[in-house]
């Protein structure tokens, strides 16, 4: 059903997620219209999709699927449309004295002749001109994003798209569709390819494959990686657009000569390496790397910025260390193993440095004494961590409170182009002598430059990480690329702790790391191994069936009855895998049946084959820095920003304002408009790579 009408009040509009409950008129008659309307003011003129509903307490109302904002079709209706605050230096007297003077005339005035506007008392030329650029401004936004649907690109983008291609956005991009993929977000290459050849644009088009080019190399990106062989780009920019791998190289060429990637050329790592190209005949024992230009110069920027540090006055030195740590062990009643104190020595001779090793070996007393070394010598240290569960376990285990580095760096929204930050993101500077990160191996490309540009010279800067834990989920390896690079001090604890010795999940931990089984009775006998810990279990079991039972009644009742650990509070389950019986999503599935079943007191909503559920379990899934958090405890707290890898639980589903909330493990609360449920995903299982997000 179409109806076509004016916005006459607005009754509720959402601020965060643009709900909107108004008093809508048409000819026939006024109804009350419900539904998500961002940017709508009162005097707008809507052509509206959708159909009539009854509400149980408000009666009859028109539920909207799409709308469209038309010109104001009386002058009634205009003077309404400028006096609502959406044209910049127009309130309601200037508007009514514009219609009363132009009449007809004035929406031809304001795009074409805007300095008739200065005619009205109280409107310069100065004013005049950004009136008229307010109002053209206004419509030909939402003349793109009516466009732009066809791409699949959202409200969101439409400004950038305009910003950057300016009034002549829609006439740009039907005759070159690929200067999306340079000016919008998530853009589908290959729905914008179809389009191109539909309106018959050659494959060979040099805009296509430069376009191609710079796809190919952001499918490697989302895979973690910063960079491709070249030879590899070629071949998949082949089989991609169905060119040949001449016109490929041409267009790499000129991508390169206009600063959109960058090529770098390195010696193999490795001599099997050469042996493999000698067989292939090739005697070259270089390779070209391909970069985006964000991904390279935020590598140079982290390379610099540490040469930099490292080679700044050591300006924290604590000069009489050795005394001072014999006091903290003394106050403390800690005894640091020689490795230990070797790692706070390197710490305190150095302004950037390394701690790494596995579960146990003692890399949490090390941070411990390091905040006291540093805080009895006057100095300030700020400890953080690249998720909020690992700040919220640094803060536990250290008494010392830590931020996630986008809330200590406060990363608002980032300026990101095609799922690309910005490397030029303003950073404030940080107040601290000692900036202590943990868990870094977690901690991707451009975070890291960010963090690094935020640090003063002389600021120490400690890196701690397991290097066997896997790689970040996004671009880059932090990490183990600085350990491999030998540039930076390292030390490598590889002790494990006689605490932490007891732990059969330590133990076993490191026997991986080194290539061997799990420890059976025999072994622990053996080694005399007496106190273990009963805190690792191994099933083996092979059948799937199985399997999946012993899934089942562990998460439902046999660890209950163990340990009384209650599923929701104290148990996760990972798998390898997405897909496949034993998969995170059929896992899922099962898991919520099970453990969260269908209840008439729960309030659910089916998003094509998943039911989200009150009481579920779920993580967030992609970076969102806009969307609005209240926090109760320990006191009122608001803000923006849920990350990837953060878990919570669905309190509340509102199916009246396609609301689903969510509070998340910080206590932090935010509400998800139904359509933005792409952002979450069941997380009773996760898989491997997702659990170190948490």
């Amino acid at each position: 059903m179409e109806i076509i009408g004016e916005v006459k009040e607005i009754i509720y509009q959402n601020e965060i997620n643009s709900y909107t409950v108004a008093e809508f008129e048409t000819e026939q008659e006024e109804i009350t219209i419900v539904g998500y309307l961002p940017f709508i003011n009162v005097g707008d003129t809507l052509k509206l999709v959708g159909k009539i509903v009854t509400h149980q307490d408000y009666g009859e109302q028109f539920k909207v699927d799409t709308f469209e904002k038309l010109m104001p079709q009386t002058l009634g209706s205009l003077e309404r449309y400028l006096a609502n605050g959406s044209i910049k230096g127009v309130g309601p007297a200037t508007a009514k004295k514009i219609v009363d003077t132009f009449k007809e005339e004035t929406i031809h005035v304001l795009k074409f002749e805007p300095q008739k506007l200065s005619q009205i008392k109280g409107i310069n030329e100065e004013k005049a001109l950004t009136i008229s650029e307010t109002f053209i401004e206004n419509w030909e936004v939402w003349q793109i994003v009516g466009y732009l649907e066809k791409f699949g690109i959202g409200i969101q983008n439409a400004k950038n798209v305009y910003k950057k291609l300016g009034s002549n956005a829609i006439e740009e991009i039907e005759a070159n569709p690929y200067v999306l993929i340079d000016v919008a977000n998530n853009v589908d290459f290959k729905k914008i390819d179809k389009m191109a050849i539909d309106i018959g644009l050659p494959y060979n088009n040099d805009k296509r494959i430069k376009s191609g080019i710079k796809y190919a190399i952001m499918c490697s990106n989302l895979n973690g990686h910063c960079a491709v062989l070249k030879e590899n780009l070629i071949t998949f920019c082949k089989e991609l657009l169905g060119v040949t791998n001449e016109e490929i190289e041409e267009n790499i060429i000129d991508l390169k000569v206009n600063n959109q990637i960058v090529i770098e050329t390195r010696n193999k790592k490795n001599e099997l390496e050469n042996i493999i190209d000698e067989v292939n005949g090739k005697e070259s024992n270089e390779q070209n790397w391909v970069y985006l230009t964000p991904y390279y110069k935020a590598e140079e920027n982290i390379a610099n910025r540490i040469r930099i540090l490292q080679n700044s006055h050591n300006i924290k030195e604590i000069k009489n260390v050795k005394t001072e740590l014999k006091k903290i062990e003394k106050n403390s009643d800690i005894e640091l193993s020689e490795k230990q104190k070797e790692a706070i020595e390197a710490v305190n001779e150095n302004n950037v440095c390394i701690i790494t090793g596995g579960p146990g070996t003692g890399k949490t007393t090390i941070i411990k004494t390091i905040i006291e070394l540093y805080k009895n010598d006057g100095k300030k240290p700020v400890l953080c961590a690249p998720t909020g569960r690992a700040a919220k376990r640094m803060t536990e285990t250290t008494g010392e409170e830590a931020k996630t580095l986008h809330r200590l760096l406060e990363i608002g929204k980032m300026q990101e182009e095609n799922k690309i930050a910005s490397v030029e993101y303003d950073i404030a500077p940080l107040d601290a002598d000692v900036v202590i990160v943990d868990e870094v191996s977690m901690v991707d490309l451009f975070l890291m430059n960010y963090l690094i540009k935020s640090l003063y010279q002389g600021t120490k800067l400690i890196l701690v990480g397991d290097i066997d834990q896997l790689p970040s989920v996004g671009p880059g390896s932090i990490l183990k690329d600085l350990i491999e690079s030998q540039q930076v001090t390292t030390i490598v604890l590889n002790k494990i702790f006689r605490q932490a010795a007891k732990s059969k999940i330590i133990l076993n931990a490191h026997r991986v790391n080194e290539g061997k089984k799990f420890l059976n009775k025999e072994e622990i006998e053996n080694e005399n191994l007496v106190n273990l810990n009963e805190d690792f279990f191994y099933i083996n079991e092979a059948n799937q069936e199985k399997i999946l039972y012993n899934i089942i009644s562990l998460c439902k009742d046999r660890l209950k009855n163990y340990g009384n650990y209650d599923f929701f509070k104290n148990i996760q389950v990972i798998s390898p895998t997405k897909k496949g019986m034993l998969g995170t999503k059929e896992l899922n599935k099962i898991l919520q049946k099970n453990l969260n079943p269908e209840n008439d007191l729960l309030a659910e909503k089916q998003i094509g084959d998943i039911t989200y559920r009150e009481n579920d379990r779920v993580m967030q899934i992609k970076n969102n820095y806009d969307i609005f958090w209240e926090r109760y405890t320990p006191e009122y707290e608001s803000g923006t920003g849920v990350f990837n890898g953060e878990l919570g639980t669905i309190i509340k589903i509102n199916e009246q304002e396609k609301i689903l909330t969510i509070k998340f493990d910080d206590e932090k609360q935010a509400d998800y408009m139904f359509q933005d449920l792409d952002q979450i995903e069941h997380a009773y299982s996760i898989t491997v790579h997702k659990s170190q997000r948490k």
